[in-house]
Order: C-alpha cells, then sequence, then structure tokens
C-alpha cells in the first residue's frame, strides 16, 4: 500500500478554499464490508437512485449562470484522470467518456495521444456547455446505465464522477468491458468511501436530536474494496484501486450544501427525505461549525486500473494489457503537476499516481433557484 499527503488551494463558488488530500492504494479483492447494496451476476439489480431525478438536477445545475464555479472538484479529478491517461504510452484513436458532463476530461487532453473522442452523458443541457478542446468529440445523449455502441468499438473508456449514481453498476462495468476492444484500457473515477462524513454525522445527530430520529440525506455509496471484485466480474484483468481522501474546508453547512446543488451532486435515492425543518437545519449547521464530530468534510475518491484480458473520489484505472507503467508515470505526471502548478492562481497539486473522487450528497434545496426535488 503506498501513501502520501499534499495540501493545496481549489477556486470554488464561494472563494479559495483549503484542500488537504491523502493518497493510498488498496488491494484490488472482495469486500468484507459493502456499503451499498450491489447487484451481482445472475440476481436482480438493486433500484437505489432516481435516475430521472439525477438528470433533472443536472440540467438544472448546468443551466446556472455561474455554472463554472462549481466545477472546482469535477476539473480536478479530471487532470487526475488524464495524467493517468498520459501514464498509457501510447495512442487511443476512439475513446469514450462515460458521464462526461461539460468534457472536464478532454481539456486536460492532447489530440496527440486521443484522436477522436464521443461524450455521453444524461444531461442535455451539461452536454451543450461542454469545454472546448483540440480532440474532435462527438455527443451522445445517453444513460450511463445503457450504453448505445457495439461491442469492441473504443481503444479507451474514461468516467469521472460519475458511475456513482449508477444503480447497476456490475452491469455498467460489464457493458464497458464489452465496448472496449481487446486490448482497450479503462480510467475511471468514482465517489466512495466515507465522503461527506461529517455533514452527514451534523445532519444526524442533529435530525435525531430535534425530531427524535433520523433519515437518509446523504445518497449511499459503494466501498472502494467491492470495486475490484466487481472489475475481476466484468471481466477485467491487471487492477489496481487507488484511493484519494480530498478535503476541503468550508465555512460552514450551507456553503457545502449550496456547492453539492451547484455540482448536480444532490441526493436523488429513491428512499430520501426532500426537506428537513428549519430548526433541524440550523441545529446541523452549528454541529458542522463545531467540527460535525470528528473532521472537515472530505471528499473520498478511488482509482482502479487494469486490462481487458486487463478507480473512495474511487479512481478506476483498467488497462488491457499495459504493462511497466510506474517507472514512465512518474516523471511523466510530475511534468503535467508542475505545469499546473504554474500562473496566478496557486494550486498545489499531488504528483502521486492516484485520482479523487467524491461519494453522498445531502438533498436539501436550497438558494434562490428552484431546485429539482
Amino acid at each position: 500500500m503506498s501513501s502520501g499527503a499534499c495540501v493545496r488551494v481549489l477556486p470554488t463558488s464561494a472563494g479559495w478554499r483549503q484542500v488537504t488530500s491523502s493518497c493510498r492504494r488498496l488491494p484490488a479483492g472482495p469486500s468484507s464490508d459493502p456499503r451499498r447494496g450491489l447487484s451481482s451476476p445472475g440476481s436482480g439489480t438493486v433500484n437505489v437512485f432516481n435516475r430521472e431525478m439525477k438528470k433533472r438536477q443536472k440540467n438544472w445545475a448546468a443551466s446556472l449562470q455561474d455554472s463554472h464555479q462549481y466545477d472546482y472538484l469535477r476539473d480536478e479529478v479530471s487532470s487526475r484522470v488524464a495524467d493517468r491517461i498520459y501514464d498509457v504510452a501510447r495512442t487511443f484513436p476512439l475513446a469514450l467518456d462515460i458521464g462526461a458532463g461539460k468534457s472536464h476530461i478532454a481539456g486536460h487532453l492532447s489530440k496527440e495521444m486521443v484522436e477522436r473522442l464521443f461524450l455521453t452523458d444524461i444531461s442535455e443541457a451539461s452536454l451543450k456547455q461542454r469545454k472546448l478542446s483540440e480532440i474532435p468529440t462527438h455527443c451522445v445523449l445517453a444513460d450511463e446505465e445503457f450504453l448505445p455502441f457495439k461491442e469492441n468499438t473504443f481503444d479507451l473508456v474514461v468516467s469521472s464522477l460519475s458511475l456513482h449514481w449508477i444503480n447497476d453498476l456490475p452491469g455498467a462495468l460489464r457493458q464497458i468491458h464489452q465496448v472496449l476492444k481487446p486490448d482497450g484500457v479503462f480510467i475511471g473515477a468514482m465517489v466512495g468511501g466515507e465522503t461527506l462524513y461529517e455533514l452527514r454525522c451534523s445532519l444526524q445527530l442533529a435530525e435525531t436530536e430535534r425530531e427524535g430520529g433520523f433519515s437518509p440525506h446523504i445518497s449511499p455509496y459503494t466501498a472502494v474494496t467491492d470495486l475490484g471484485n466487481l472489475l475481476g466480474q466484468a471481466g477485467f484483468s491487471m487492477l489496481t484501486v487507488d484511493v484519494d481522501d480530498v478535503q476541503v474546508h468550508y465555512p460552514g453547512i450551507m456553503e457545502v450544501m449550496t456547492d453539492l446543488q451547484g455540482m448536480g451532486e444532490s441526493n436523488c435515492a429513491w428512499n430520501r427525505r426532500p426537506l428537513l425543518h428549519r430548526d433541524t437545519v440550523l441545529a446541523a449547521a452549528a454541529l458542522y461549525k463545531g467540527g460535525g464530530g470528528v473532521r472537515n468534510d472530505k471528499h473520498d475518491t478511488s482509482c482502479v486500473t487494469g486490462t481487458k484480458l486487463q478507480q473512495e473520489v474511487v479512481l478506476l484505472d483498467l488497462q488491457c494489457e499495459v504493462t511497466g507503467l510506474e517507472g514512465q508515470s512518474n516523471g511523466h505526471s510530475g511534468h503535467r503537476a508542475t505545469q499546473r502548478c504554474t500562473g496566478t492562481k496557486r494550486m498545489e497539486l499531488n504528483v502521486h499516481k492516484d485520482v479523487t473522487a467524491f461519494s453522498g450528497f445531502v438533498s436539501l434545496s436550497l438558494g434562490s433557484h428552484s431546485h429539482p426535488r
């Protein structure tokens, strides 16, 4: 297991936030502590999330005039996914970005690395606001759970902060494996682990004290240790699972929930409770201000790698029979990190070869906009 830590500063909707990140690598294998019900071969899909509501949330967030202010985590995670792509010393003629949103990953890639890129997302508004890229791109409005592509089509499949909202994650991974060519590569980042731990604790304690019980306001997540087993079942090999714990320091609970809404990451679980009483929210805000019971909120992400023969953010980095990357990746990742640190706005980035993501989001409607519920 490898580990590391870094401190960086990220621009957020309410100004600049200090971010602390720690990295660790987990062995890919079965989990003894599942965090969310997952379907497996031969079993029915567990319908946890309202996908239609998630589409409305993402469309609403993308329609905000200041929507770019909420892209700081997606941009950061996407840059780390791109670093992993550069670790693979080859050119990808055709690539697919699942849950691409505004195409955050493409902005960090060159046409020498990816010659042509397909973008898929459930949100049409997000695709319409995709960022400019030198790579020729094609947009496809599609649900991540149902990929409309033939088998053995893509040389590379990527995904950043999208897979944690999928109901049938094992089925989605099998589809990704199917659309990849025999020597294809899958690199992805998804939310996992103890994401929004402080927010969850603050809401649960406040609701229990004020209302005599609590209901889920943070969406369920997938344990990082489950991913290796799921990827193996999907047909991937040479798996690697890396984890980044990214802590973003917010002034208070309202700023956290406002940013989650602006990201289109509010809770969309079927069993959610849409609203909280005002007294409960105020009590939760006081608890959060005092530390929420433990730490500042963090976004736990993980990264997985593997190959088709051959990822708590969770980064999934799956490669099809690509070996000998460690020596090449360290130097190249360091070079890219140095490039991103230059400029007037200082960002200290982790050179460790991991990707970040975060899971679990609150289901509150705050602010002056009409947020979908």
